[in-house]
């Protein structure tokens, strides 16, 4: 099994990073609302959303190393 470098995942934060400013400079106002709304989205739909994205990722991390 090999083991994900540090670097990488500053690489896979630094993505993440660039993707959410190019939403927020594309479209402040789309933005805006969508926090809104995630903030009156029950905690139970929040948490159920996280763990399936952390599971999504986890799989195509798993599938992308294999």
């Amino acid at each position: 099994m090999k083991s994900i470098a540090f670097g990488d995942f500053l690489i896979g934060l630094g993505i993440l990073f660039v993707l959410e400013g190019i939403l927020f400079a594309a479209s402040p106002a789309w933005m805006r609302r969508a926090m809104k709304s995630a903030l009156a989205t029950p905690d139970n739909i929040l948490r159920i959303v996280g763990i399936g994205s952390a599971v999504a990722g986890l799989i195509l991390i798993w599938l992308v190393r294999r």
